[in-house]
């Protein structure tokens, strides 16, 4: 029963091998396709594997690009938390003691003070200490204020509009005087000015992950800025305008920029004798944010799954003052055209049976250095180019028509050996081997045009096997030799005279077949035909190699290339 089953499945196989044969390629090719033109437009797997591959190279990277020595966190860490707390009582604490910070901070002339602290509303408690707060900031043009940008389903619930936001410019022409943003901005009319107010909302991709910074937004016209965005435009290096989105240059992971703790700066600065240079923030960026974990300002981007929110401001407040935040193709069509250029160019070289162990190795090699590509590139340059999908669909499509390769290779040895019945009549075999005498050894290549002009040649299905010269000894002198068989049922007189037709008008086209394949003057091409039959009721191996033997030794003892075929 097993036998049966191997034998059905061998006959199946070999059906089909011998029925696409190298047409299996081109079929695999243009399902892979299909493949990714679905992928791009529907499954959009291509594009996670891009984000993943994005995180790992990022991650791993040889040369970082060095934080902003001019950018300073002041943070309310969880140890200001607590040292504060016995003075001004759980969080949040009264404006007056920003105030203050900030007043003592400007006297040491900071480039700017940015706030990653949403004041949005009053403190019913505290009015004094919020009007102090006003006063403060009001009066200093270096300071910059956040607003949350709410989900735009609320925009219609909202009587905000664009226009009435401080910076809020209209893009192209003018904006919709009509529309309505849904927003919270700062309770204080002091923070309330132009080019110091911006969003600082975070929006990571769909599995969560941040990776990009969404710098200003559109709403009916209106160009919304965001914080980084009008800090890092006011103290802008290399002046620019940067897109909409950003994918961003990380600097490393969390804690990267210098870090100091809000308390030991206030306490420093309150007190009768400060102990700390009084030039610490001359110049600098100063961001007043935390990390705390317990004020919920985390999240997870590509460096780190715990990331604090105000290192990521500080990252892309960088990225736009450096103009150097990561460029890479967006949208689908370099994705599309790099994954179909690598799938049909394997597929070439499949389907035009380049040299199996040479074509591996060097498949092997451009795909790695195609990742390599990618990854030197965000090294040493500011772009990302993405080949993961595209070099995952060749990879994807060389497996499968490897496998082909191998399965046919082993159906059609497997037909050889049990492929006639016992009992019929048999099959007759043509076998034209083909001798190539050069001065210089043909390589693979022009054998390659050989073969494909010969498969060319004629209305019959035959096989044409290569018999190359790499082998060593006894084994090489079979090297640069060209078989042609043609096989048929006995019985099929018709067949086999179309074969041997078939074989004139191959030596008939020598002449030709010499001078489209390149080979030098003086090569000659020799060739005998020697006929059997091969009975099923004995095993065929041997009666394969006993026609082989016979027609080799039939084309050494015949000159045939200025003869007729002697049949």
């Amino acid at each position: 029963m097993l036998m049966r089953l191997r034998l059905a499945i061998t006959q199946w196989s070999t059906s089909f091998t011998r029925r696409f044969r190298n047409n299996f390629y081109l079929f695999l090719a243009a399902l892979l396709t299909l493949g990714v033109m679905l992928d791009a437009g529907v499954f959009h797997v291509g594009e996670n594997m891009r984000q993943k591959a994005f995180d790992f190279m990022v991650r791993h990277r040889v040369v970082t690009p060095k934080p902003d020595p001019d950018i300073i966190i002041v943070d309310v860490n969880e140890a200001s938390l607590a040292a504060l707390a016995g003075d001004f009582g759980r969080w949040p604490w009264p404006r007056q003691v920003f105030g203050e910070f900030v007043e003592h901070l400007e006297a040491q002339q900071p480039k700017a003070i940015v706030f990653d602290i949403l004041f949005a509303d009053a403190d019913v408690y505290n009015p004094d200490s919020d009007t102090y707060f006003n006063d403060v900031i009001k009066d200093v043009d270096n300071t910059f204020f956040p607003f949350l940008r709410l989900a735009e389903q609320q925009d219609s619930l909202s009587q905000v509009k664009p226009g009435m936001i401080p910076g809020v410019v209209a893009t192209e022409g003018s904006g919709d005087p009509s529309a309505t943003i849904a927003v919270v901005l700062p309770h204080f009319e002091g923070a309330l000015k132009p080019g110091r107010l911006g969003t600082h909302n975070i929006y990571p991709d769909a599995d969560g992950i941040v990776r990009e910074y969404r710098l200003w937004q559109d709403k009916s016209g209106w160009k919304i800025p965001s914080l980084p965005l009008q800090v890092g435009s006011y103290t802008q290096i290399d002046k620019d305008t940067p897109p909409q989105n950003i994918l961003i240059n990380w600097r490393g992971g969390p804690f990267t920029y210098h870090n100091v703790s809000f308390s030991d700066v206030y306490r420093d600065m309150t007190a009768k004798t400060p102990k700390r240079s009084q030039n610490e923030f001359k110049d600098k960026i100063v961001i007043i944010g935390s990390t705390a974990p317990s004020l919920f300002d985390l999240k997870a981007t590509a460096m780190a799954k715990i990331h604090p929110g105000v290192e990521i401001l500080a990252t892309a407040i960088d990225n736009v003052r450096h103009n150097d935040y990561l460029h890479f193709p967006r949208g689908s069509t370099i994705y599309v055209l790099l994954s179909l250029m690598l799938i049909w160019a394997t597929a070439t070289a499949f389907y035009k049976n380049v040299d199996r162990d040479r074509f591996a190795k060097g498949f092997g090699f451009s795909q790695t250095g195609l990742l390599a590509v990618s990854y030197i590139g965000i090294n040493l340059t500011n772009t990302y180019l993405d080949l993961t999908g595209p070099v995952t669909w060749a990879v994807a499509y060389f497996s499968i028509a490897k496998m082909y390769a191998l399965a046919n290779d082993r159906a059609m040895q497997r037909w050889l050996e049990i492929g006639v019945k016992p009992g019929s009549n048999g099959l007759h075999v043509v076998m034209m081997p083909i001798l190539l005498e050069t001065p210089v050894a043909p390589g693979d290549v022009i054998m390659g045009k050989l073969r494909r002009h010969i498969e060319s040649l004629g209305a019959t299905r035959k096989d044409v096997e290569l018999l190359k010269g790499t082998q060593s000894g006894v084994w090489g002198l079979f090297g640069d030799m060209i078989m042609v068989t043609w096989t048929g049922s006995a019985d099929d007189h018709e067949l086999m005279n179309k074969s041997r037709e078939d074989a004139n008008l191959i030596a008939e086209a020598f002449d030709d077949l010499l001078r489209q394949s390149g080979l030098p003057n003086g090569t000659r091409m020799r060739y005998s035909l020697h006929e059997g039959q091969l009975n099923g009721d004995h095993p065929l191996g041997p009666q394969w190699r006993t026609l082989f033997a016979q027609a080799i030794i039939l084309l050494e003892n015949t000159d045939q290339s200025e003869k007729e075929p002697n049949l």
